[in-house]
């Protein structure tokens, strides 16, 4: 963990949720790692702001809310479900969707199509004659 002992707050049971709340919310620095596992100092910064925040009596949505607002919701490491974000969530769900619909027409149109071909005109069988003796 890259929590310095000077940031850990008394409280156990504030710690605790303190360090609930950083791992939900990304460093933008490194982008691929919670605040709470990062060393660059914009994540001891928001990791000192949420201890701040929850030290004043803040409940844990209220801190987040506070983040989100200061740097967009890119800073929760998951996304949260509401209508802007839809689009995100929604759109793998109908691109299965309607590749299985597609897969179904195309399997159900090749079923109808006769698999037998034209009968061959009376030239035609006459060349096969001569080229099968």
């Amino acid at each position: 963990m890259a929590v310095n002992p000077d940031e850990v707050l008394a409280d156990p049971a504030l710690e605790a949720r303190a360090r609930a709340l950083s791992a939900q919310l990304r460093c933008m620095v490194c982008q691929n790692q919670s605040i709470d596992d990062s060393n660059a100092e914009l994540a001891k910064d928001l990791r000192l702001i949420v201890r701040e925040r929850l030290a004043r009596g803040e409940t844990d949505a209220a801190v987040i809310d506070y983040v989100v607002s200061r740097y967009g919701e890119f800073v929760l490491l998951k996304p949260r479900f509401e209508g802007k974000t839809l689009i995100l969530w929604g759109t793998p769900v109908m691109l299965l969707v309607a590749g299985g619909a597609a897969t179904l027409l195309a399997a159900r149109n090749r079923r109808q199509r006769p698999l037998v071909a034209d009968p061959l005109s009376a030239e035609e069988e006459g060349r096969l004659d001569q080229l099968l003796k």
